[in-house]
């Protein structure tokens, strides 16, 4: 009878307001691997009337991240659908949205050296608690420390 190995539990780097991270990702078309590194620059709480919001629901965060290739090979950064909230007695969701501030879309493919900043808007259930972004399939790549004010 065959035994299985425990699992290590990775915990993602968690990034507060004027911090950067650097994370390891891969490209799902090809399977290639570099390295990300995102600066979370800030967030405001929204109305979804501020936002011009497609299905106003529910409580807004602005994120605004600048992500960076500090890799050899082009990687993606693709945070619609892929990313997470959780906090202290609520379920983990999704809070992905395609609303948008306007601003550059960091949702794209980077080449070596290329950087991006710009805004995502996230449909939170309240202030606080922490937002994970998932690169693939594994545990998340980044964690972001939202404000509670």
């Amino acid at each position: 009878m065959a035994t299985e190995t425990p699992q290590k539990h990775v915990e993602a780097p968690l990034v507060s307001v004027g911090k950067t991270v650097s994370y390891d990702a891969v490209d799902s078309s090809s399977g290639a691997k570099t390295t990300m590194s995102v600066t979370f620059q800030g967030v405001k709480y929204v109305t979804a009337s501020e936002i011009s919001a497609v299905k106003p629901k529910g409580r807004y965060a602005v994120v605004t991240v600048e992500v960076t290739n500090t890799g050899g090979k082009d990687g993606g950064f693709h945070p619609y659908g892929k990313m997470k909230w959780e906090g202290k007695g609520t379920a983990v969701q999704g809070v992905a949205t395609m609303d948008s501030t306007g601003t550059q879309s960091v949702d794209t493919t980077y080449h070596p050296g290329e950087a991006v900043t710009g805004d995502i808007v996230l449909d939170v259930p309240r202030k606080g608690g922490t937002v994970s972004y998932y690169d693939g399939t594994g545990p998340a790549s980044v964690a972001f420390a939202m404000p509670a004010k």
